[in-house]
């Protein structure tokens, strides 16, 4: 009994230290076009990285790989220390097994720019609909967690209306209170903000300032430095497809040690 207790002890620390999100040496194409050229991201439980870097320089589609909503060529990614199987090679490359894939991507719910809520449904229906249909959980049980997440978001008097009832902002946080329905071992932000007027920006800027307070793991790529500064425990500065700069992000924003991130920061101050 004692060995157990003590295997047991020696190995648990080991499963809480084992990243959400790993990525190694990955490299995405468009044909003959290297978008990602080799890049190292790893996301450990409970911390958030920012990607950073101008229009073109891979943030987005990195995203995308790590959700396997794209295709990579080479490397590797590992969902909480489990690698994808991969079949194929370079342009041929697929990910090996449809379930290991459906079931990471229910893991690593995704917020898009354009928030991709359903037109025809409710705010309660959007939210509750890939709980019910793809995790095939209770309706009762659902219906109340998709109420406590729009609740948080600051929304829950908007369940009954439809999306083009509601504004910029407050669509975005019905995406968020969506994606949080799942469940997920990680958020994955997608420029989360870009689509939406300073003033409702702020709107969404706040809620994902309370998830990062409540240790929730996230991947943002973003265009808001103040947003990164305030909520990352990790900055990665992308330039054409390799990482340039990364580190805290009072490093990253208060001692930038690259050229072109002091470039870029200066274009992006308002």
């Amino acid at each position: 009994m004692d060995t157990l207790t003590a295997l047991m002890t020696d190995t648990a620390p080991k499963a809480e230290t084992t990243p959400v999100l790993e990525i190694r040496g990955l490299h995405k194409s468009y044909g003959e076009l290297e978008v990602i050229k080799g890049v190292d991201i790893t996301a450990p439980r409970g911390s958030v990285v920012s990607l950073i870097g101008s229009s073109g320089s891979g943030k987005s589609t990195l995203l995308r790989c790590c959700n396997l909503l794209e295709d990579s060529q080479q490397g590797e990614i590992l969902f909480k220390g489990e690698p994808i199987k991969w079949v194929g090679t370079g342009q041929n490359r697929r990910p090996a097994d449809p379930k290991q894939v459906l079931r990471i991507r229910t893991n690593l719910s995704m917020v898009f720019q354009q928030f991709n809520l359903w037109a025809h449904m409710t705010i309660l229906q959007n939210v509750m609909e890939a709980p019910l249909t793809v995790l095939k959980r209770d309706r009762a049980e659902v219906e109340a967690a998709a109420r406590k997440y729009l609740e948080k978001v600051g929304i829950g008097d908007k369940c009954d209306a439809y999306p083009a009832q509601l504004s910029g902002g407050q669509q975005q946080r019905a995406a968020i209170a969506r994606a949080l329905c799942m469940e997920p071992e990680a958020l994955l932000f997608d420029e989360p903000t870009s689509a939406l007027d300073p003033e409702l920006e702020q709107e969404v800027v706040k809620v994902i300032k309370d998830l990062a307070a409540e240790g929730r793991t996230m991947m943002i790529v973003t265009h808001d430095m103040n947003m990164a500064a305030d909520v990352s425990d990790h900055v990665v500065f992308l330039h054409q497809g390799l990482i340039e700069e990364q580190g805290p992000p009072e490093e990253v924003f208060g001692n930038t040690r690259s050229e072109r991130l002091r470039g870029f920061l200066s274009s992006t101050k308002r």
